[in-house]
């Protein structure tokens, strides 16, 4: 399909990106990591604020990559920060109705999910930047693609009480995302796409 920007363009909001907002990039990676350390704690607090976290990091998305950045290139980004800033809204619903509860446990699935969360902020971030050969081009957590892997990781780490409709935009997004694999040669996309088809059929078989 054809995009109604270039290539050059496309790498070049992620330039713009990166410069502007350094170094916040590398605090949600710390983050990030944080959030991996919290889902071992068996404490409710550990929960809410990876919870917390994932809705700041949809919102982020939303206002500052698509609304600021993305859509000096493609307006439709206004329509795309809209859906990410209603999955951060989403999540923090769900921090306050308290259900949503992650942990992780020896089973294959929970490998699975932990995979997924280790590929979104260590092993995507790691192809883009030996890809690119440039930490400005360098597409990290923070990011929509790597932010998707990352939180379908972590909805496949949670409690049976999980609200089906918070798998509904990040499968949207998974199919859109794509493209970028397509068009762009963003070949770690395909993993988003990977990430959503299991992590959907998992989650659905396990609330049935």
């Amino acid at each position: 399909m054809k995009t109604p920007f270039t290539t050059e363009q496309f790498f070049e909001v992620f330039q713009k990106y990166n410069t502007e907002i350094y170094p916040l990039q590398l605090i949600i990676i710390v983050l990030g990591i944080t959030a991996i350390f919290l889902l071992h704690s068996k404490k409710n607090i550990g929960s809410k604020i990876i919870c917390g976290f994932l809705g700041f990091l949809w919102l982020w998305i939303g206002i500052v990559y698509h609304v600021s950045f993305f859509s000096e290139i493609n307006k439709v980004a206004f329509g795309f920060g809209g859906l990410f800033i209603l999955q951060g809204i989403f999540f923090f619903i769900e921090l306050f109705r308290d259900k949503l509860h992650f942990s992780f446990k020896p089973t294959t699935s929970n490998y699975i999910g932990y995979f997924f969360i280790l590929f979104g902020l260590i092993i995507y971030p790691l192809i883009s930047y030996l890809s690119a050969k440039s930490f400005s081009e360098t597409i990290s957590l923070g990011l929509p693609c790597p932010t998707t892997i990352f939180t379908f990781g972590f909805l496949m780490l949670t409690n049976k009480n999980m609200s089906k409709y918070l798998l509904i935009i990040p499968s949207i997004w998974a199919v859109i995302g794509t493209g970028a694999a397509v068009n762009f040669g963003v070949y770690q996309d395909y993993f988003m796409l990977l990430s959503a088809i299991v992590a959907n059929v998992y989650i659905l078989k396990k609330k049935k």
